[in-house]
Order: C-alpha cells, then sequence, then structure tokens
C-alpha cells in the first residue's frame, strides 16, 4: 500500500511520462499510460485496502477483513477523511459481535469523519442505535433510529429498523 500523496506524484509523473509519448508519436503508449494513471488516481480516492475488507465483509469473514484493514498502519496519513471513516466503520462492524462498547467508540468516529454513502451511515446508526438499546438509553436510541429511518431512502433497512422499535416497546 502506497500513502494516499505518492500515489498522486505516481499518476503525475506518469503522466508527464504519457506526454511526452504523445510528443514522441508513440499515441498508443501515451493512451496506455493515460488509464495507468487513471488507476493511481482511483485509488487514492478508494483505498485498496479497504476495499479488499469490503469483500472479506460480503463473505462473512471477518479474520480475513480484519488482516486487510491491519495492513493499514497509520490510517491519519494513509487515508482520505472519508476512507478513514469507511476505516473505523469497517472495525466498529466486525467488533460489534464480541465488544459493543469498543464498537460504539468505532461508530462515533465512523459518523463523525464521514461516510459517503447514506447507506452506510443509516447502518452505522442503525448500529448505535441498537448499542443504545442494548444500553438502556432509550430515548438516544430513539434518536438514531430516527435518523436511520432518514437516511434510508430505499428502504433496504426497514425491516431491521421495524424489528428495532418492536424491541424498544419491550424495553
Amino acid at each position: 500500500m502506497f500513502n494516499k500523496n505518492i500515489k498522486l506524484v505516481l499518476a503525475g509523473f506518469i503522466i508527464i511520462l504519457a506526454f511526452w509519448q504523445f510528443f514522441e508519436g508513440n499515441i498508443g503508449n501515451g493512451i496506455m499510460l493515460i488509464l495507468l494513471s487513471g488507476i493511481f488516481v482511483f485509488l487514492y480516492f478508494k483505498n485498496e485496502m479497504i476495499l479488499l475488507a469490503f469483500l472479506r465483509l460480503r463473505k462473512q469473514d471477518f479474520e480475513g477483513a480484519k488482516k486487510w484493514l491491519d495492513k493499514i498502519k497509520d490510517p491519519e496519513s494513509a487515508l482520505t477523511r472519508k476512507q478513514q471513516g469507511y476505516y473505523w466503520y469497517l472495525h466498529g462492524l466486525m467488533i460489534s459481535q464480541t465488544n459493543i462498547t469498543q464498537a460504539e467508540k468505532y461508530f462515533k468516529k465512523a459518523i463523525r469523519l464521514g461516510l459517503s454513502m447514506s447507506q452506510d451511515l443509516a447502518m452505522a446508526k442503525l448500529n448505535l442505535a441498537g448499542i443504545a438499546m442494548t444500553k438502556r438509553r432509550k430515548r438516544e436510541a430513539t434518536n438514531l433510529l430516527a435518523e436511520a429511518k432518514k437516511l434510508d431512502t430505499h428502504g433496504m433497512l426497514k425491516d431491521q429498523i421495524k424489528m428495532m422499535k418492536q424491541q424498544m416497546k419491550k424495553i
């Protein structure tokens, strides 16, 4: 994994090399180098380790996802702000199976840093609502559920929100 700034420097160097190829008359080489620089620009905005961790989570392989996330040594310097949000969001998802207090801290940090998709933000708030409900903080859980419902524009979490509201009536 390269640092985020190194990715931009590599992309810039490859673009300069591509223009040199255009001026030399090697149009095919220049086009290929422009496409190659696009990979580094893409990886600047979407970190490769986080993408691989998401792929592992789709297969319910929490240990494999943790292995990919552990390869990111210093998230503050290696990742952009949104990527840091997803880094802590993934950590919260994985640790929520064992330690809900630590998971709450990670989810709050992910929400503070920001998640680019409203569905992910809704899922983080839904998890926080579940943690608050477990800790008998009904008002906080109600507020978080309302926010999650607003953010769930596609209705993917509708059943989970409904189930959570029914469980809150028992508290």
